[in-house]
Parts: C-alpha cells; sequence; structure tokens
C-alpha cells in the first residue's frame, strides 16, 4: 500500500540536458494581440514551448514575462505612419504540467495582463486595460520515442482547449464636452484581455536529437481553431510552423536558433451584427519570425530562459500595428512526484527511458 505523497527532487544528466534545449523555446503568447493588430502573435500558448512529454510522476512549474512595444504600422508591407502612435502590453504567464505516464502530460495554463494598451496619434485617443487573461487545458502524448547509440528522436501530439476568462467587451468612459453627460465606447479588440470565444488547438512537436555532434533539431506545429463569442465575433484562426537549432556552448548554457511563419486568418462577424467600432477586413496578417534564444540550467532542475523575437517579413491585411520589439524571460522547475515505496532510481530509469 502506497505511503504518504513525497516531493523529491532528481533528475539524470541527459534529462537534465533536455531542459536546457527545450524550455527555452517560446514560441509565442496567449492571445497577445487580437487579429486586428497584429503587434504580437495569435497563439495562445503562451510560454508555449516546443516541448514534447515529461517523465512519468515529473511535475514541472512554469512561468513567464512577455513585453511587446511596436510603433511599426503598415498597409500590407508599406508604411503607415498616420495609423497610431504605439501599442505596448506585459503579459505574465504560468502553466503547471504533470506526467500522468512516460508517454502523456497534462497540463494546466493561464496569464494576467499587467498591461494592454494603444495610444493614439499625438498621444490622443489612448485606451488602455489589464486583466486575467484565458485558461489552457493541454495535453499531449508521445507517438514515437526511440534512442539509438548515435540519436534520439520523438514525436509528441497535442490537442488543447482554450476557455475565456478574461474581458471582450470592455468600454471606456467618455465626457460628452458641451453638456457633460457620459456615454461609453468599446474599446478596440486589441487592447481586450480575451477574444471570449472557445478555442480548440491542434499542436505537433518533433525532436531529434544528435549528442556526438552537440546538436539538437527540433520543430512545431500549430494549429488554432478560434470560436465565436457571444456577440458574434470570431477571431482569425491560427498556424506556425518553427523550426529550432540548438548546441550547449558551455555544460549549463544552451543556445538556440528560431525560425518560424505564422499565419492569421481575417476574422468573421456575424450577419446579425449591424455596425463595428473596427474594420473585420483590416485582420490577418502573415510573418517570419527569427528567435535567437539562451537558457540557464541551474541546480539540474531549473532553467532561467530569455528570447528577442525578431520579424524580418511581414504582410497584414489593410492597415494594422505591425511586429516590432517582443522579449520573453522566463524560468521553469521541474520535480519529481514520488510515492513512500518507490525509489528514485526507479523514477531515473523511467525518465532515462523516455
Amino acid at each position: 500500500m502506497l505511503s504518504l505523497v513525497q516531493f523529491r527532487i532528481s533528475l539524470s544528466k541527459s534529462t537534465c540536458k533536455a531542459i536546457a534545449c527545450v524550455i527555452a523555446f517560446v514560441c509565442c503568447t496567449a492571445d497577445m494581440v487580437s487579429q486586428c493588430c497584429s503587434a504580437g502573435s495569435g497563439s495562445p500558448i503562451a510560454g508555449g514551448y516546443s516541448q514534447g512529454v515529461l517523465s512519468a510522476k515529473q511535475l514541472e512549474f512554469g512561468a513567464n514575462f512577455q513585453y511587446i512595444n511596436s510603433a511599426v504600422f503598415l498597409t500590407g508591407r508599406e508604411d503607415a505612419p498616420d495609423f497610431l502612435d504605439n501599442f505596448q502590453s506585459s503579459y505574465v504567464y504560468g502553466r503547471v504540467a504533470y506526467g500522468v505516464s512516460k508517454d502523456f502530460t497534462m497540463s494546466i495554463e493561464s496569464g494576467y495582463w499587467a498591461h494592454k494598451g494603444q495610444v493614439g496619434l499625438d498621444a490622443r485617443d489612448t485606451n488602455e486595460t489589464l486583466g486575467i487573461g484565458d485558461l489552457i487545458l493541454f495535453p499531449r502524448y508521445d507517438v514515437l520515442n526511440s534512442t539509438s547509440e548515435n540519436n534520439r528522436t520523438e514525436i509528441t501530439l497535442g490537442l488543447g482547449f482554450k476557455i475565456p476568462l478574461g474581458s471582450y467587451n470592455d468600454s471606456a468612459r467618455h465626457l460628452e464636452p458641451f453638456s457633460g453627460n457620459e456615454y461609453y465606447v468599446r474599446l478596440p479588440l486589441a487592447v481586450q484581455t480575451s477574444s471570449g470565444a472557445n478555442d480548440i488547438i491542434f499542436y505537433g512537436f518533433f525532436y531529434r536529437g544528435f549528442p556526438d555532434d552537440n546538436f539538437n533539431l527540433f520543430s512545431n506545429i500549430v494549429y488554432i481553431r478560434k470560436g465565436w463569442n457571444p456577440i458574434g465575433e470570431k477571431l482569425g484562426d491560427y498556424a506556425s510552423v518553427a523550426l529550432f537549432g540548438s548546441t550547449s556552448l558551455f555544460e549549463s548554457l544552451s543556445a538556440i536558433m528560431q525560425l518560424r511563419f505564422e499565419w492569421i486568418d481575417q476574422m468573421s462577424v456575424s450577419e446579425q451584427v449591424d455596425y463595428t467600432e473596427y474594420d473585420p477586413e483590416a485582420t490577418g496578417s502573415k510573418k517570419l519570425f527569427v528567435s535567437p534564444q539562451l537558457s540557464y540550467t541551474f541546480a539540474d532542475n531549473v532553467v532561467f530562459y530569455g528570447l528577442a523575437e525578431i520579424p524580418v517579413y511581414q504582410y497584414v491585411s489593410k492597415t494594422q500595428i505591425a511586429s516590432q520589439y517582443q522579449f520573453t524571460f522566463g524560468i521553469t522547475y521541474r520535480m519529481f512526484v514520488l510515492s513512500g515505496d518507490q525509489s528514485i532510481d526507479e523514477v531515473d530509469e523511467s525518465s532515462e527511458t523516455n
């Protein structure tokens, strides 16, 4: 009979290296901006670690901070200087994941907008907000995990579900200058903290490691099927394909380079909606990013990481905010949850084969 559950920390050397290579692969954040505003990516997997599954009975806590700032505005691919002054956001993201078995991992993820706002021309018509983001339930399953003398291969599939918690219909109070009467105007989509819809997330991950050559190759694919919110809006579906290469600079420091393409479809509005404060056709984009990244492993089970996402190609429908500066800094901590009659060696053996 199992005795009282104990928390013990144990990571094999190979697992430690995997964390250093894996955890830094932050693709994007949770609905960083609405599709009418392309300053950030439209994927809700913030922290969106490009990863497979955890070892059996392994527990992971992760958090990161993402900052976005853009004063770049485009019409198609051309500059549009007379659109807005600035868009800026600060987002804190957290996740808890658990290895139910050596092939199946379940995670719960959410975040909080510390600030999200856009400034109109000449600092007029400024809109700001803050608040909780969305909740994401994200199971992943290993369909292939093989190790040979010279390489290791892993393929993981995931199917996630986004539950809206944040506001999608916030408004700002204004005063009529002549009468002094109050009236309210809905905030732009880019400043809302949620789309207000349930989304389905399809995820695929591929890993190929070459330990003899000190090199690892990763790839992931994300497709998000957007749902309709209660007021008849559907943000455009999202897709991204990313390729990563990593190498160890020192025993605890890894460098990663990411190349990522993303596509966001135009949003849809129900026929029952008579009027919108925005142009639904001024949504959707195609972008290509390059992201240099560093990760540092401390005490075998804590990883610090940081990255900068640099846009190298952008095309937006009509006129929108484009991407300019995006930085992410985070930390992850992993441990094993063992029963009293289970040894750490047994879990280590499982993690080596996972």
